[in-house]
C-alpha cells in the first residue's frame, strides 16, 4: 500500500508541477521541490491534506497573476517573484508535510490534534499570501503593523484592510476546505466547525506574526536610486544594501516562522473549540 500511495503522490505531483512549471508559477527548482512535497504528503496521509495543499498552491496563484499592474508597484520591493522557487515551495509547505509525517507515526489518539496543526499550518501560509496578493489592490497606504504609520506600498509590516481582509478569507477558505473534504472522505461534522476553528485562528496568528516578523526583524536593503528599504536584493535596476535587520532572515525564513505560529495556534484553537462545544 506504501508503494502504490508513492507512485501516486510521485506521479500526481510531477503532473501537477509540470504544468505549474509550463504555466510560469514555479521555477524548476520549485518544481522539483513540489513533487517532494507532494509525494511525501500523499504517502503519509490521506487525500484530503494533500487535496488541502493543492487548494492553497492554486488559490495562490490565481491571485497572484490576477490584476498584475494594479500590484506593480508593491510587488517591486519583494524579494521573491510571481514564479515560486524550492525556498518558497518548502518554506510554505514544508512545516505542514513535516506535520503531516510526523502524525503517520503517533498514536490514533493524537492523529486528530496533529490534523488541527496541519490545518493552521496551511491557513497561515494561505492567509499571508492572499494578503499580499489582494492587499497589492488596495487604494489606501499600508501603515506599519508595529507604529501605525504609513509605508510605501512592498514595505514588510505594512497592512491595509484590504489585506487583513484577504487574510481572513484565506483562512476560512483553507479550514472549509481541509475540513469539508474530511467530512467528505468519512468523517464527522464536528471535522469541518475545528477545522475552520483552526483554519480561522491558525491562519491570521500566523499572517499577523509573519507582518510583525517581517516589520521588525527581517533583512530590509535600501535602494541606491530612490532611497526605499525594500526586501529586494535589487531595485530600479540597480543592487540594493543591507540596511537593517536580521542578515538570515529572509521572505522564506518569515515564511517559515509564519507557517509555524499558525500550525501552534490552529491547534490550540482546535483544542479550545471542542472542549467548548463539549
Amino acid at each position: 500500500m506504501l508503494w502504490l500511495k508513492l507512485g501516486a503522490g510521485f506521479i500526481g505531483s510531477s503532473v501537477i508541477a509540470g504544468v505549474a512549471y509550463r504555466k510560469h508559477s514555479l521555477s524548476a527548482e520549485g518544481a522539483a521541490a513540489a513533487v517532494v512535497i507532494g509525494t511525501a504528503l500523499t504517502a503519509a496521509q490521506e487525500a484530503a491534506w494533500f487535496l488541502t495543499m493543492i487548494a492553497f498552491f492554486v488559490s495562490s496563484s490565481v491571485w497572484s497573476r490576477l490584476g498584475k499592474k494594479s500590484k506593480q508597484a508593491a510587488a517591486q520591493g519583494y524579494e521573491k517573484g510571481d514564479r515560486r522557487d524550492a525556498g518558497q515551495v518548502f518554506a510554505n509547505g514544508g512545516l505542514a508535510t513535516a506535520i503531516a509525517l510526523a502524525a503517520a507515526f503517533m498514536p490514533e489518539a493524537w492523529a486528530e490534534g496533529w490534523s488541527w496543526a496541519f490545518a493552521g499550518a496551511m491557513a497561515a501560509v494561505t492567509a499571508d499570501t492572499w494578503a499580499t496578493e489582494i492587499g497589492g489592490w488596495s487604494r489606501s497606504q499600508p501603515r506599519s503593523i508595529v507604529t501605525g504609520r504609513r509605508v510605501e506600498p512592498g514595505t514588510s509590516g505594512g497592512v491595509t484592510p484590504l489585506g487583513l481582509a484577504a487574510a481572513a478569507s484565506g483562512a476560512i477558505f483553507i479550514g472549509l476546505v481541509f475540513g469539508g473534504l474530511q467530512w467528505a472522505f468519512g468523517g464527522q461534522a464536528a471535522d469541518l466547525v475545528l477545522a475552520l476553528a483552526a483554519g480561522l485562528i491558525g491562519g491570521v496568528a500566523g499572517s499577523l506574526a509573519d507582518s510583525w516578523v517581517g516589520a521588525v526583524w527581517q533583512r530590509m536593503n535600501r535602494c541606491g536610486v530612490c532611497g526605499c528599504d525594500v526586501e529586494a536584493l535589487s531595485h530600479c535596476g540597480r543592487p540594493t544594501r543591507y540596511v537593517r535587520g536580521a542578515r538570515y532572515m529572509n521572505n522564506d525564513a518569515v515564511n517559515a516562522i509564519c507557517s509555524a505560529v499558525g500550525a501552534l495556534t490552529g491547534a490550540i484553537a482546535a483544542w479550545a473549540a471542542a472542549v467548548i462545544s463539549g
